[in-house]
């Protein structure tokens, strides 16, 4: 599908209850509207993550000076959308205001609570209906979070080569709806978030196109409404977020996704499980047998470099028998028997099951917390989803690489006594993915906000316990988890402390 420019704006505007194609999509929380926000007048010269020098690859057109007759037309018709606007359009500026990365996040991580629906047995994997497992969900968010880093930093060089000042600031009939900014209009920061977005997550979400292209229309036509844009503004923010997103598309294409969930087995000859160190191998406990979650998925391509990332490897569990052992499996059944009132509640809160965000969805709505407290720029605010969501799919990556390579049975395989409290994931125990995942995500974003670090500290510690206190894991699996997840954070924290944006 192709975005058209001329849409008709007048009277344009999506119902606050979202719907898709297929299903119904929850009402998208509420944001404030942030009072002030600093420009980041330096993010043109950060760091990307792709080794790509976008604006030096992409043809744009040289925008027309603000003295010329044409960029004046585009001026007047701003002020003629301004002046009709009704009530419903400044409603949809509104919520479009308060952050349109926020908004998408908060987008994909409804697609992603819409399809974390296991698939029937027998079933065969489509690519245009896909289950958004944890692994899945991780790899999503990331996508989309570079996608959108990228491009900003970007449009950010861009806006401060070219100069183009706000409309509110060279039109006195223009009045900004959300007041006057200092950030140059050219190119539209939310035309390339929207352009970014949806081509990420409707080659994601392929059934959702529609659904997606309405929003993104409607934001572009916030734009306007917003008066915060002119046409060839739109236009060139779209043009330069499409770009983007292909290149992160391209990388996608051979990061070796497309084999992770191996249908036909191959992990089992791949991985080369030693009966030496997995005396007691993991079997599924699925009922009916289904095949396991992305048995190859701890294969595909990291964001960061994989020696590093690998360098994280967590050492072998103990064996089924030992004395550590014993010991982890005599807690978890005591637990099992005697949970209290709390221990219920954090198993539930981080459960994170069927028709959720997934964990790392989790920590994508802990992020959204932070940051809309702290009303950074859309660049900035990026920045944070990109440098967390790397770190959570990079541990993903090496918890699942873990969990194949030990292939060690969960609790109540070994001893059928023990009663979960949640549903039994369908692959090996050691390592934890809550626990990894929770770990990279709150140490990182301890690094954003150092003023709440004790508080993640706390938060993804209990995350891992939660897996405990539910009897799907041992202590060693969250311990061991909880490292690898902590080194690959740091992983990211380090290149955060040298992309030039000096948090």
């Amino acid at each position: 599908m192709k975005f058209n420019y001329k849409a008709i704006w007048i009277g344009c505007s999506l119902p606050l209850f979202l719907c898709s194609c297929e299903e119904d999509i929850p009402e998208m929380v509420e944001l404030p509207v942030p009072n002030s926000i600093a420009v980041d007048t330096d993010a043109g010269d950060w760091q990307h993550v792709m080794e790509v020098d976008y604006l030096s690859e992409i043809s744009l057109s040289a925008p027309d000076d603000v003295d010329s007759d044409a960029y004046r037309a585009e001026l007047g018709l701003l002020a003629a959308i301004i002046e009709k606007m009704n009530p419903e359009q400044e409603k949809r500026a509104s919520y479009w205001a308060s952050g349109g990365v926020l908004r998408w996040n908060q987008i994909c991580r409804e697609l992603v609570a819409k399809y974390n629906i296991a698939l029937p047995p027998g079933a065969i994997p489509d690519v245009k209906k896909p289950v958004a497992n944890p692994p899945f969900a991780a790899r999503a968010y990331a996508m989309l979070s570079v996608a959108q880093h990228d491009a900003l930093i970007a449009a950010w060089k861009l806006k401060y080569t070219v100069g183009r000042p706000a409309p509110s600031l060279t039109d006195s009939r223009i009045d900004a709806l959300f007041g006057s900014t200092e950030l140059p209009s050219y190119p539209s920061e939310q035309s390339v978030i929207a352009a970014t977005s949806i081509k990420i997550l409707t080659t994601l979400f392929p059934l959702e196109t529609d659904f997606l292209y309405r929003l993104a229309e409607e934001q572009v036509n916030t734009v306007r409404c917003g008066g915060t844009g002119t046409e060839s503004d739109i236009e060139a923010g779209w043009v330069l977020g499409d770009f983007v997103a292909s290149k992160i598309l391209e990388r996608a294409s051979s990061d070796r996704m497309s084999r992770a969930s191996d249908p036909e087995g191959t992990y089992i000859s791949f991985f080369k499980i030693d009966p030496s160190t997995v005396p007691v191998a993991w079997i599924s406990l699925a009922n009916p047998k289904v095949l396991p979650i992305l048995p190859m998925y701890g294969n595909i391509k990291t964001w960061h470099d994989s020696l590093a990332v690998f360098s994280a490897l967590p050492p072998p569990p103990p064996n089924v028998g030992t004395t550590a052992f014993n010991t982890d499996i005599t807690n978890v059944k005591s637990i099992s028997k005697n949970r209290s009132r709390e221990q219920w509640r954090i198993a539930e809160f981080w459960a994170d099951g069927g028709g959720t965000y997934t964990p790392p969805g989790h920590w994508n709505e802990i992020a959204e917390e932070l940051l809309v407290e702290a009303q950074w720029s859309e660049v900035r605010t990026a920045r944070a989803f990109s440098l967390m969501n790397r770190a959570i799919m990079d541990s993903g990556v090496l918890c699942w690489y873990a969990k194949y390579k030990y292939y060690f049975p969960r609790p109540s395989q070994i001893d059928l006594e023990i009663k979960t409290s949640t549903g039994i994931p369908n692959f090996p125990s050691y390592t934890s993915g809550h626990s990894s995942f929770s770990s990279a995500a709150g140490t990182v974003l301890g690094y954003l906000f150092p003023d709440q670090k004790e508080e993640l500290q706390r938060q993804f510690i209990e995350a891992g316990d939660s897996r405990i206190f539910g009897g799907i894991h041992y202590g060693f699996d969250n311990v061991e988890g909880r490292n690898s997840g902590i080194a690959v954070g740091k992983l990211a924290i380090s290149e955060g402390r040298n992309d030039g944006a000096d948090n």
